[in-house]
């Protein structure tokens, strides 16, 4: 079996899926503006909702720091840009596929 954890790199824009150690799948995200960053630090997911409407696209993951996630957009242009209020935009089908694969509770690490 698996065993997932999520590294966000914020400064090449990109979510790296790891089994264990090694790099699975990676994928391009938005990020946070200047004036609303996206959170630095050790994070998990904390519940998982599909479908949560309006820009957050087709699937909502919680991260343990509130009001912060890992979401699908309305908005595919954004995708590779300075942009959400501080979230981890992703396109639709990268996060129903992220989301298949990770359970609540995985470990989300962001890095500078």
């Amino acid at each position: 079996m698996a065993n997932y954890r999520i590294i966000v790199d914020l400064s090449d824009r990109r979510l790296y899926l790891l089994d264990e150690n090694t790099v699975v799948r990676a994928f391009p995200v938005g990020i946070g503006r200047m004036v609303t960053q996206t959170p630095v630090g050790e994070f998990t997911i904390i519940n998982k909702q599909p479908h949560p409407g309006g820009p957050f696209g087709a699937f909502w993951m919680g991260l343990s720091k509130p009001h912060y996630g890992i979401h699908g957009t309305n908005n595919p242009a954004s995708i590779g840009h300075l942009v959400s209020h501080g979230c981890i935009r992703m396109y639709n089908e990268d996060v129903l596929t992220l989301a298949s694969l990770v359970p609540v509770g995985t470990r989300v690490t962001i890095r500078p």
